[in-house]
């Protein structure tokens, strides 16, 4: 990144809270992961309509991936539109493609996908996933397992539009009851079927500590 865009981070991050999380959690900004596309059901189109303006109407600001079309572009365009603020952060690679979105509250250029997550993860205090594909789950298990290790302490959501993230979430159960996710981590992702739903669980999240779910490990040889 850029001197300059690291310094525009820190300014926003400065104006955010510091210190320990308190007993309920507020959201100044919230990041949303969703596709470039916007499938082929409408129901996702309005549902990430919904969701942009939802959040604007609660003073809470939007971050995303930074570009104008799909679910993406629909979420920013409704946020906007309800009197939001919404922070993009893109890659030069998509900018040149022209899919960057001009009308955003901050656009943040970076070099390369790795600092697109890191900054998206810097700007928000909570991550919340709707209809998407390879890079929404990349994200989405990404910010997850951070707060799993406990390099932050954010809460994850997702939105489960129509169903849309059924299969993922018993697959979640199902890596749980194998031995795979510890049961105490499996909370870590919280799921509801609407943005309404959604914010008081993530507002009351318990995040587990790792030190206290690691469970005994074995000496080395």
């Amino acid at each position: 990144m850029t001197a300059d865009t690291i310094a525009r981070v820190c300014g926003l991050q400065r104006r955010s809270p510091v210190g320990s999380v308190p007993a309920v959690r507020t959201f100044r900004r919230i990041c949303i992961y969703c596709g470039s596309s916007s499938g082929n059901d409408p129901i996702y189109t309005e549902a990430a309509k919904h969701v942009g303006t939802y959040l604007a109407e609660q003073g809470i600001g939007v971050v995303y991936g930074g570009g104008r079309i799909g679910l993406m572009g629909t979420v920013a365009d409704s946020a906007l539109a309800a009197g939001g603020e919404v922070y993009g952060v893109i890659p030069h690679k998509l900018q040149e493609l022209e899919v960057a979105h001009g009308k955003l509250t901050e656009l943040f250029v970076v070099d390369s996908m790795h600092a697109r997550k890191m900054v998206m993860a810097q700007l928000s205090d909570a991550f919340i996933a709707l209809p998407g594909g390879f890079g929404t789950l990349d994200e989405l298990f990404e910010v997850t397992t951070w707060t799993q290790l406990g390099y932050h302490l954010k809460p994850v959501g997702i939105v489960n539009v129509a169903g849309y993230f059924d299969g993922l979430l018993r697959y979640l159960d199902h890596a749980k009851a194998s031995g795979f996710i510890r049961p105490p981590h499996r909370g870590i992702l919280q799921a509801a079927p609407t943005i309404e739903d959604l914010l008081p669980a993530l507002a009351d999240a318990d995040l587990p500590d790792l030190r206290q779910t690691l469970g005994p490990i074995p000496p080395a040889p």
